[in-house]
């Protein structure tokens, strides 16, 4: 147990080779291990963002999460291991208490594998050396200010390596035109309806085929889950590509669980290269969702604000994160998702901000059952300033049974109220369950369609894709106005 973090979920990093250590080294970093381990909970990652995360270890999170909270973060509990604290909940609150919350919009880096288990003390020392504008001590107490500003400037060099360079501020895209029909269709200011279909169990793609008929007329595009609750189906990119070519603009879900950063650049930049534009960036679900026998722990390379980061670079920058140049850079627009419903709404817009000024253009949200609270979330979205930087797509799941909505109580970052559950189990047989969803449905699209800052509607509707036009032709939505990027009016 340390004393300033939550106990680790997992043991700490050992290094990946051994051989330029040498016996002092290894006593020294034995020492450095033990220290950090007492007071911090310390994994020996190889670099220490404390500063960032208000004195937290991040790498306690059973994710190793080093850029926020986890979409079914609760102020009670970890998603994971119920019987701890959320890591990055006790983060937020602390950095509260110091002032320090701006701190946290700071994109941090994914490991370098070539660090981890290895000292940082002797690296920030040398740091320390090497920068001209180094803090004097004697600062501390002639010139506060001065020294404050170089120690931020030191440590911003220990923790932020030159392949990553990450920072707080928002970076808008470099690129004029849109680059997809979804993106043409929100810049027209219009209402905007996507969907969800998931992919199937099978290596057949007819059940996609028989989705996108029932959808291609009535939303911009279709997203493909990305074996969500880290159980095995058919690949986002390949049913998005099996969509594409029926006719329908995809949205590729990306989750970066079971991924290294090698193989989301090629994912990504496979997809640009299939004419798929849209790339929805998910950190995903933890493995213990998933049926058993689950894959080993410590499956997260990176995050979703990392991805962000990555893809954004790539598209704008033209590099890969080794560096290396891209000849032709891929085409992506870009979405995140957001949990109005998880952690306290001030703390998952800080969430929100950091995923937006990494590079999410478009945001889809957790269903709205709770309309209060998702107010109070847009609230905090607009005292960043954020709802002018984004596109935002509240998310609506039509429910078609009452086992569906006592199913919706447990699922993490999901808030539906008593009453609704109440409704649905008066409702009847399956048939009145059924028409009560729907009714429940129509009345959360009333709401939204009117609400400032939001953009259009994500609709989940889980098997039972065949009753989203039914709730756009009856809710009063638009179809889109734009069917292809030749018709963008120049």
């Amino acid at each position: 147990m340390s004393l300033f973090s939550p106990p680790r979920y997992q043991a700490p990093f050992k290094p990946m080779h051994r051989d330029d250590i040498t016996p002092f080294m290894k006593v020294f970093t034995a020492g450095e291990g033990m220290i950090k381990g007492v007071l911090f909970g310390c994994r020996m990652c190889g670099n220490c963002i404390l500063q960032e995360t208000a004195f937290i270890c991040p790498m306690t999170c059973p994710k190793g999460l080093r850029n926020g909270l986890c979409g079914g973060a609760t102020p009670e509990r970890c998603e994971v291991d119920p019987s701890r604290p959320c890591t990055w909940h006790k983060i937020y609150e602390r950095a509260e208490k110091l002032g320090r919350t701006e701190k946290l919009l700071e994109i941090n880096a994914p490991l370098d594998g070539e660090r981890v288990g290895r000292e940082t003390w002797l690296d920030a020392v040398d740091t320390w050396k090497e920068t001209e504008e180094s803090p004097k001590f004697v600062e501390f107490f002639t010139n506060r200010s001065k020294f404050d500003h170089d120690w931020e400037h030191v440590f911003y060099n220990v923790r932020q390596p030159e392949w990553w360079q990450g920072d707080s501020e928002y970076h808008a895209p470099t690129y004029s035109e849109p680059i997809s029909i979804l993106e043409a269709n929100l810049r027209t200011g219009e209402f905007v309806c996507t969907g969800e279909i998931a992919p199937p169990l099978s290596a057949s793609g007819a059940i996609i085929l028989k989705k996108v008929g029932f959808l291609a007329d009535y939303v911009a595009a279709a997203n493909f889950t990305d074996n969500a609750s880290a159980s095995a189906r058919m690949g986002s990119l390949a049913s998005s590509k099996i969509c594409l070519d029926a006719g329908m603009e995809p949205v590729m879900q990306l989750q970066a669980r079971d991924r290294s950063r090698v193989v989301i650049e090629s994912d990504a930049m496979g997809a640009a290269g299939l004419g798929i534009h849209n790339i929805l960036c998910l950190s995903g679900d933890h493995h213990r969702f998933g049926p058993g026998p689950v894959t080993k722990p410590d499956q997260f390379d990176m995050d979703a604000v990392q991805m962000l980061w990555m893809l954004r670079r790539m598209r704008d920058e033209g590099r890969y994160i080794d560096g290396r140049a891209i000849k032709h850079t891929p085409a992506l627009f870009l979405g995140a998702a957001a949990s109005p419903f998880g952690a306290y709404p001030k703390y998952e817009a800080i969430r929100a901000e950091k995923k937006i000024n990494a590079g999410a253009q478009f945001i889809q949200t957790q269903p709205v059952f709770d309309y209060d609270r998702f107010l109070v979330w847009l609230e905090e979205l607009d005292k960043r300033n954020l709802l002018d930087k984004v596109y935002i797509l509240a998310g609506m799941i039509p429910m078609k049974s009452a086992r569906a909505a006592h199913f919706m109580v447990d699922v993490p970052g999901v808030s539906i109220p008593k009453e609704i559950v109440a409704r649905m189990d008066a409702a009847g047989d399956k048939d009145g369950q059924a028409e009560e969803g729907v009714a429940i449905a129509l009345e959360m699209i009333e709401k939204l369609k009117s609400t400032p800052g939001i953009n259009g509607i994500h609709f989940m509707a889980v098997h039972w894709e065949e009753i989203i036009p039914r709730l756009i032709d009856e809710g009063g939505l638009q179809k889109p106005s734009i069917r292809s990027l030749e018709s963008v009016p120049a």
